[in-house]
């Protein structure tokens, strides 16, 4: 029995995105107004919501478009003649595949070709919006530092004493929603981030697991117990 080597086009179909697009982390619905009433000492609050529709996080995507803004030209003219190198060769692969010129080893040449040169070209993007990833994940650590505080300010105010997400509720409607009031103690606390990381910073997991290997490294051997 013959195995078909062809491959669908969902599989060749992938262009690398704008850097524009990943130099902004994709940001959800703004958070929700602030809430009307609540169950008893009970409300929802969505924290990714809330910290992207937070003033420190837009104006921080708007400052890093002026203060990387070289990198991510540079970024996306490279990835634009990357695209302009892969395109051809999956119209080629397609058309082959729909006409049939094209045998199951040859098409599968053509898909090793087109796939090596989107795996390179997306390492050597990652390569070049480092810097702009970095200033993202940078961020939203400071955010993220600063939310816990505000969510526990919302919920004094409002009398709150259990906060739950609402990824894994059956149904919610708006009257538990706190979004609206975490937000605006969180634009209190921190109206704007820094955009540039400080030399030599790394992301909080990175740090940790650092921390972590440094002390597994300094524990002490125990000797080994002689035998008789």
């Amino acid at each position: 029995m013959t195995v078909s080597l062809r491959l669908p086009f969902a599989a060749l179909g992938l262009m690398l995105a704008p850097v524009g697009a990943l130099a902004q982390t994709p940001a959800t619905a703004p958070a929700a107004a602030p809430a009307k009433q609540f169950a008893p000492g009970v409300a929802i609050a969505n924290r990714d919501e809330i910290i992207a529709g937070s003033n420190a996080f837009r104006n921080a995507n708007s400052e890093r478009q002026i203060v990387y803004k070289n990198q991510i030209a540079m970024a996306e003219a490279r990835r634009k003649q990357i695209n302009a190198q892969i395109e051809p060769l999956v119209r080629k692969y397609k058309d082959d595949q729909l006409t049939g010129s094209a045998t199951d080893t040859e098409l599968q040449l053509q898909a090793q070709t087109i796939q090596s040169l989107q795996q390179s070209g997306i390492q050597e993007l990652n390569t070049m919006r480092a810097p702009i990833n970095l200033s993202e994940v940078f961020v939203l650590e400071q955010i993220g530092d600063v939310v816990n505080k505000a969510i526990v300010a919302a919920m004094d105010k409002r009398g709150i004493t259990l906060v739950v997400p609402p990824q894994n509720l059956l149904a919610f409607n708006n009257a538990y929603i706190l979004n609206g009031d975490v937000l605006a103690e969180l634009n209190a606390l921190l109206p704007n981030a820094n955009v540039v990381p400080l030399d030599g910073w790394r992301p909080r997991a990175e740090r940790e697991a650092q921390a972590a290997q440094a002390a597994q490294l300094a524990q002490p051997v125990k000797p080994a117990r002689g035998g008789r």
